[in-house]
Order: C-alpha cells, then structure tokens, then sequence
C-alpha cells in the first residue's frame, strides 16, 4: 500500500510527533498520578484528558480563525495557541 498520496511534509510529521509524545506524557502522568477530576474555569469537572482534549480543540478553532482573519503567517497562532494551552490545561 503507497502512502504517496498523503503528502507529509516536516511540519506535518512534526505536528503529529508532538501530539504522541503528549498521548504517551498523559499516559505516564495517569500511571504515576491518577487524575483527580476538579473544576476550573471550564463550566464542567474535567481530568487532565479532559483538558488536553478541550486543548487541542480549542487550538484548532484558533488556527482555522487566525487563517479566516489575519493576512500573516501561522506562527502567531501556534503562538496562542500554546498559550491557551498553558491556559486550559493549568486552570480550566
């Protein structure tokens, strides 16, 4: 089976490495330390799954809203967008 039509480029590769290596730092945080449910500013008790997924959502809206809205490149979403991640997955 060719893979040729799925186009990977480094910054894809990229993406999707950082995103497993968060899966597996989530795995290992669970084995070490059980999640707690709590509530933060988020309006729901979440665990850090939770939070992780709430996230990544979140910054996909950020980068799909960055390309609607600003004529500039996408590092100054990513650049938000690990920020609202600090954010959700500190306090939410």
């Amino acid at each position: 089976m060719s893979l040729e039509w799925m186009a990977w480029t480094w910054p894809t590769a990229v993406f999707f490495t950082g995103i497993a290596l968060m899966l597996l730092a989530m795995t290992g945080l669970e084995l070490v330390w059980p999640t707690v449910e709590r509530r933060g500013f988020l309006p729901i008790r979440t665990t850090r799954g939770d939070r992780l997924f709430v996230g990544l959502l979140g910054s996909a809206y950020i980068h799909l809203g960055w390309l609607a809205v600003v004529d500039a490149p996408l590092w100054g979403a990513s650049i938000v967008a690990l920020l609202w991640m600090a954010v959700v997955l500190r306090w939410g």
